[in-house]
């Protein structure tokens, strides 16, 4: 793999070009969830169509929860809030802890989940479906959102603020991404969690939006089941899609100049390793220096003045004698013997040269 590739994916990416990718992903769901509405009559006929599936099969858990919800102000109002909130909230809070904390697994984690959404989308576009809250009453649902509307901000349409409605498509129930983000979150918080606190949120979360989503007559218990297969299969559409992506990338980077900088760390200030715009990287391999250290011995120094005094020299004499050492009294063949003179005379070293040679043994 090129290391341009490499780098994008070890390296945290740049903030703010996270953010503008983000702001623009979900501008553009927004606004396709907008052109997605379909006539009101086939959304309505797709939603009793899943209703009499889950009867069929026996899980029509909606009903029931639904009634709890209604009847028992305590647990529908906090419902209420979780719905038109936690969405929000929670989804972009694990997406900064791990941009901060894992920044390794954030891009798989990002692309994950923009995928899911798209396909999400898709759905959305395909199968417009009328949630059981905006079914004729006569089927036995109540929209808590409209019951509890006093205690929050959103109105009766959906968990959009008062006035608002119309900026939301009520009639994109199939699948059901409340679901898909919070499975989402919880299969992250599991994995890359490092605290059982972590893990048990990781559970809890998922589980506790879908009964969350059906209570409070926002989905069917089929659309929280289509939003755990959207994010399947967004998941297994991860791989192959960051590796198209990082074969574009890649080229881009080697033709244009300024594409590199998106996911190029900042390099520290002074550290000289600077690189052309556009270039691949290469390891670099640091060295961490030897220190040597000198061996220091004491030598006589002899001064102007014929006086010695005993220094240090930076530098050990060589040894000339290669390891050859005599003992007392041992002459070599042709050495001179000294013998003692006069002393006191300046710059002499007190002892004069002999002509004869010494004897050899």
């Amino acid at each position: 793999m090129p290391q341009t590739v490499h780098a994008r994916t070890a390296h945290r990416p740049r903030w703010w070009a996270e953010l503008l990718l983000l702001v623009v992903v979900y501008g553009a769901y927004s606004a396709g969830r907008l052109l997605a509405r379909g006539d009101v009559s086939t959304a309505v006929d797709h939603g009793l169509a899943i209703l009499r599936i889950e009867k069929a099969f026996f899980l029509n858990a909606e009903h029931p929860l639904n009634r709890l919800f209604t009847s028992t102000p305590a647990i529908g109002i906090p419902a209420d809030f979780a719905y038109a909130s936690l969405h929000y909230l929670v989804t972009p809070a694990v997406l900064i802890w791990l941009f901060r904390r894992r920044p390794a697994r954030y891009r798989a984690a990002r692309t994950w989940l923009m995928l899911s959404t798209l396909l999400g989308l898709i759905g959305f576009t395909l199968l417009p479906t009328c949630p059981p809250r905006l079914l004729d009453a006569s089927y036995g649902f109540v929209d808590t959102m409209a019951q509890y509307s006093s205690y929050g901000w959103w109105g009766a349409e959906a968990s959009a603020p008062r006035g608002l409605g119309g900026m939301t498509n009520q009639y994109a129930a199939m699948p059901s991404l409340h679901v898909g983000w919070a499975l989402w979150c919880g299969v992250l918080l599991w994995r890359h969690g490092r605290t059982p606190l972590m893990r048990v949120l990781g559970v809890v979360y998922p589980l506790l939006t879908v009964i969350v989503v059906m209570g409070t007559a926002n989905h069917y218990f089929l659309d929280a089941v289509a939003g755990g297969l959207v994010m399947g299969a967004g998941a297994l559409l991860t791989g192959p899609a960051m590796r198209a992506a990082d074969r574009v990338w890649t080229r881009a980077a080697d033709r244009y100049a300024f594409v590199d900088g998106f996911t190029r760390p900042p390099l520290a200030a002074g550290s000289g390793t600077g690189s052309v715009p556009g270039q691949r990287r290469q390891s670099v391999a640091v060295v961490k220096p030897t220190v040597v250290k000198s061996t220091v011995t004491k030598s006589t120094v002899a001064n102007a003045s014929g006086t010695s005094r005993v220094g240090k020299s930076p530098v050990k004499p060589p040894n000339v004698s290669d390891g050859c050492e005599t003992s007392a009294g041992e002459r070599f063949p042709g050495q001179r013997t000294r013998t003692n003179s006069s002393a006191g005379t300046p710059g002499s070293t007190g002892a004069a040269t002999d002509d004869a040679p010494a004897k050899t043994r």
